[in-house]
């Protein structure tokens, strides 16, 4: 290997000389235009043999670059990082290049070339990490680890912080010939202005690794956020910034940090499962509230769904009642009340209806009296989970109980606009 270096440094040497007499002898002895023509040459070169490089490279990946077979090998050629190793076997080649091109002849200029040479090997090398990084996300989206992803997004934009600054400090003792300690060591004085900066940064890192060993959240995910008043999916997952649609399909942009310092409602388990909780009141004049008299009765045995109820109700009671003193009067015993029987009718109207899921909880519940009256909450699940269909479920109930409502001699409160 060392034999086949050393020939092709003494072909170069026989090109750079051939260039420098070349050039003198028809167009100029100017060291300016021989140092030009002969870059000019060094970067054809370059060009040619990056190009060649990065074709075999490629070809070789792209016939293993099945996602399924080699998902390692995919994310590798998806992200770039073969064009980058043909940039670095350039380089190497360059960096034996300069010596027999500009050292013998012009070995003022050398240094130069030395030393882009040499900040053309660190930026090289950060662009490497950046693509290995890249290829690791590539590796789990292709093995559809989406968890794993959101971690090393977060992950993966504080190693880039941190690269970028590690490689801007190795670039600037390489092009100024000043040591990194030296320049580590001059930072001292701003650290306090660096953790102020990186504040965010610092956080939202934090914030990624709490998402990700926690798994509740991902991209794609239904969330909502009371604090901001938002609800959509979330589209993408950075460490200093996270980014929702909302569903009028604006995007709504939050800082990471506050997927851990805020609630979050994670509406997206609700969605897999195809349910979706019902949860709304209707608000009754507590003045409308009477006992069921026989008239009222008689008309609510009509009712097809509380029929049974009625007749199976009025029946212990009225066993109860016959030891009773005083049984004429309603108020002695149990009775029957016009709240109660429609509580019983909306109970038994969702339990028969298809489009509530009967194996969740399901519940027509009294809440607390407040000045507007008395709420009677609605609670169940639905089992379609889509907006467009739970909004019409929802509806559907709801004009019905509130229409029901009168048959019941039942008032329902409402604002009347003054």
């Amino acid at each position: 290997m060392e034999k086949e270096i050393q020939q092709t440094k003494d072909f170069l040497q026989q090109v750079s000389d051939f260039i420098h007499y070349f050039v003198r002898d028809n167009v100029s002895d100017n060291w300016l235009v021989m140092v030009l023509v002969k870059l000019i040459f060094l970067g054809g070169l370059i060009y040619l043999l990056d190009f060649i490089f990065k074709t075999v490279i490629n070809l070789i990946f792209k016939a293993f670059s099945d996602e399924e077979k080699y998902p390692a090998i995919k994310a590798v050629y998806t992200s770039k990082i073969t064009n980058t190793i043909a940039h670095f076997l350039v380089l190497i080649f360059a960096s034996l290049a300069i010596k027999p091109l500009f050292k013998y002849r012009h070995p003022n200029t050398f240094p130069f070339f030395e030393t882009l040479i040499q900040l053309g090997f660190v930026l090289v090398l950060g662009g490497l990490a950046l693509r290995f990084l890249k290829a690791i996300k590539n590796y789990f989206f292709y093995k559809k680890d989406f968890y794993r992803i959101v971690a090393l997004n977060a992950v993966s934009q504080t190693l880039k912080t941190i690269g970028i600054f590690i490689f801007t400090v190795i670039a600037f003792s390489v092009v100024f010939r000043i040591s990194g300690t030296t320049i580590l060591g001059s930072l001292g004085a701003i650290t306090a202005v660096l953790v102020l900066v990186f504040r965010d940064t610092i956080l939202g890192f934090m914030t990624g690794i709490h998402v990700a060993t926690s798994k509740s959240l991902k991209v794609g995910d239904w969330i909502g956020i009371p604090k901001y008043n938002l609800e959509g999916t979330i589209l993408e997952i950075n460490l200093i910034t996270t980014k929702i649609q909302n569903f009028d399909k604006t995007v709504s942009t939050i800082p990471t940090y506050d997927l851990l310092s805020t609630e979050i409602k994670n509406h997206q388990v609700m969605a897999e499962g195809n349910r979706r909780r019902i949860k709304k009141s209707i608000v009754f004049n507590i003045n409308s509230f009477k006992f069921i008299d026989e008239e009222l009765f008689e008309r609510l045995k009509k009712v097809n769904l509380i029929s049974e109820y009625l007749e199976e109700k009025a029946s212990e009671i009225s066993v109860e009642r016959t030891d009773l003193k005083n049984p004429d009067f309603i108020i002695n015993g149990r009775q029957l009340t016009n709240i109660g029987v429609f509580r019983r009718y909306a109970l038994n109207y969702l339990k028969q209806d298809k489009d509530i899921d009967q194996n969740e909880v399901v519940l027509v519940r009294q809440l607390e009296i407040t000045s507007q009256g008395m709420p009677l909450e609605i609670y169940c699940f639905s089992n379609r989970s889509a907006m467009e269909d739970y909004e019409e479920i929802q509806a559907d109930i709801f004009d019905h109980l509130l229409a029901s409502a009168k048959i019941f001699d039942l008032e329902i409160m409402q604002v009347n606009k003054i």
